[in-house]
């Protein structure tokens, strides 16, 4: 698995949620929760029923789940040529007796100004209907969920963005039926939409740019309740031939590769799945951050030999490590990265992000993570 959770995440939203956001703004009054120790059954809200097809646009919107995650990543350009990276995302957690929680973060990468910014956001409330249209709202934040069109608002000091998202392919279920089971009741749902046309405004330090560009949202809720250490490699990549690729590996806690999958996106849509041994991953360099003294590789080499595909992907910003403890409990590099290389033998390239997990530690305990892979299949 890309990282297996530490912590439930729904019970970590709602200490994060009762407390303050990280501006300092107080939430609502605090809420009991219950120790971790409690037995697992009590987690769930109502009795986990089988799996279910994915079907749209119900599976859009939130679900009786305890962990949710509606997570952006795309790159912006203005007229001038000013480009951007942005990651936007809101996590979900419940739990039976007990307020639906939200966290969100929010960060903008600034080539020009060779800066990277980030917010984190929490909140309790009510959980909206299921279907489009849904509006998740974190602290002044606000997703607004459609059929195939979705729209961001989040503001930080400096940086504020209004984005509207537009699938041009459709949703691709990985591991072919969008579904990832490893334990009694415990399970979690994932799929892709591997290319978003973005429109809309971003503001640099109250000046307002008109840009456009391409997007990724990975959609992904379930039961987890597994517990492990060690983290992932996640890749989100959009060749300009049209193709897309999500690749993972995973780590344990020495930093060995232990599994991996991933799902390579035809032009037209249709997916080619993959295996660990379907692709490999090679750092090559490093980066240790200035603010937590977690050490992250930085650069790689992906090559997926029965395409005839090798890939360089370089970060375009060493620094994109966000230490969102105050919401999520979690240290992570996300960021915007560039991708060339030879599809045989010709050029390619693209456009992506990279998530890496599990390379902190001192974050104030446990860890949540912010994507969760598929368990190793049987042999």
């Amino acid at each position: 698995m890309r990282r297996l959770l530490l912590m439930n995440l729904c019970v970590t939203l709602l200490v994060a949620a009762c407390g303050a956001d990280r501006a300092g703004t107080p939430s609502a009054t605090p809420q009991p929760v219950a120790s971790p120790a409690e037995r697992p059954a009590s987690l769930f809200l109502t009795p986990v029923p089988a799996p279910q097809p994915i079907r749209f646009p119900r599976d859009h919107g939130p679900h009786d789940v305890l962990t949710e995650w509606w997570y952006y990543t795309g790159h912006l350009v203005d007229a001038s040529g000013r480009r951007f990276g942005f990651e936007f995302v809101v996590f979900q957690g419940q739990r039976f007796g007990y307020p639906t929680a939200y966290a969100a973060h929010f960060a903008i990468t600034d080539l020009q100004r060779q800066a990277f910014r980030w917010a984190e956001r929490t909140a309790i409330g009510p959980r909206p209907g299921h279907e489009p249209p849904v509006v998740l709202r974190v602290a002044e934040w606000q997703l607004e969920l459609g059929t195939g069109e979705d729209r961001i608002q989040a503001t930080m000091p400096g940086y504020a963005i209004t984005l509207n998202l537009r699938d041009t392919k459709p949703p691709v279920l990985h591991d072919e039926d969008g579904y990832f089971a490893w334990a009694p009741e415990t399970g979690s749902y994932y799929y892709s939409r591997t290319r978003l046309e973005a429109t809309g405004t971003l503001s640099v330090e109250g000046q307002s740019l008109a840009v456009t560009g391409q997007a990724w949202m990975d959609h992904q809720w379930g039961n987890f309740l597994l517990a492990g250490r060690g983290g992932w490699n996640w890749f989100a990549i959009q060749l300009d031939d049209g193709r897309e690729l999500m690749l993972w590996n995973t780590h344990d806690g020495a930093g060995h590769v232990v599994f991996g999958s991933g799902t390579l996106v035809q032009p037209d849509g249709s997916p080619v799945y993959l295996r660990g041994d379907d692709f490999a991953i090679a750092a090559t360099g490093q980066w240790t951050s200035p603010h937590t003294g977690a050490t992250y590789p930085s650069g790689w080499i992906v090559e997926l030999p029965a395409e005839r595909l090798r890939l360089t992907v370089s970060p375009l910003l060493l620094d994109q490590e966000l230490q969102a403890v105050a919401s999520t409990g979690v240290i992570y590099w996300e960021g915007a990265v560039e991708v060339h290389g030879l599809d045989d033998g010709r050029p390619v390239a693209g456009l992506g992000y990279v998530e890496l997990t599990g390379y902190a530690s001192g974050s104030g305990g446990e860890h949540v993570a912010t994507h969760l892979p598929p368990p190793p299949r049987p042999s």
